[in-house]
């Protein structure tokens, strides 16, 4: 598992909103799965609602140091 994070933390911002885009998908398609009464799509799903979460964090970090780049440099 600490791969799949390293992965995740080693993409820029374009290939996170890919990545979110596609797990959220995802995650549609396997609650449809879980409805319909396959087993094994609710392991699934929990893994690619916590990628998920990890993909709109690094995103949100990324926004928020952005922001405070460019507010310190508008103050200089």
């Amino acid at each position: 598992m600490p791969k799949r994070i390293e992965k995740i933390r080693e993409a820029g911002v374009n290939e996170l909103e890919a990545q979110q885009k596609e797990l959220t998908e995802q995650i549609f398609r396997l609650k449809f799965q879980l409805s319909t009464g396959q087993a094994e799509a609710l392991k699934r799903l929990r893994e690619s609602k916590k990628d998920l979460a990890r993909v709109k964090t690094l995103l949100r970090a990324q926004e928020i140091a952005a922001e405070a780049k460019s507010e310190a440099a508008g103050k200089a």
